[in-house]
């Protein structure tokens, strides 16, 4: 159940590029981490120009406002998955929206099915509902 928050800069991209953006992730996340169909589970973030502040970590990576940062809460994904989705994101998005390597983070952060609830006051995973 990857939950993904999208976060970009405004003015950057229209609707219907922020829903491609969105479902080609998406597309990712079904086939690299193996999510449920139908288990989609994103937040997209726009902030104003300036307030995504990004430096390269001493890489010499360019950035510009282009500037698409992904973090992905999940449970259970090995290493090699997680090597495999910062590849196919960065080469799926560049094919879809035309987004620049140097301008895609990713971020995974693991929980556990503890840290879980859908809805209700209620642990799903936990209560043996899912």
């Amino acid at each position: 159940m990857p939950l993904v928050r999208i976060d970009v800069v405004e003015g950057r991209r229209s609707p219907e590029e922020l829903r491609r953006l969105a479902d080609t992730v998406q597309e990712v996340m079904l086939d690299v981490f193996a999510a449920p169909a139908g288990d989609r589970y994103q937040v997209i973030t726009v902030h104003p120009p300036g307030h995504l502040i990004c430096e390269d970590t001493g890489l010499g990576i360019e950035r510009s406002d282009d500037l698409v940062v992904l973090q992905v809460f999940q449970q259970g994904r090995s290493d090699q998955q997680k090597r495999a989705l910062y590849a196919e994101l960065s080469r799926r998005l560049a094919a879809a929206t035309a987004l620049a390597p140097g301008d895609l983070i990713v971020s995974v952060a693991a929980n556990t099915r503890a840290d879980w609830s859908f809805g209700l006051g209620r642990a799903q995973f936990l209560d043996g509902d899912l």
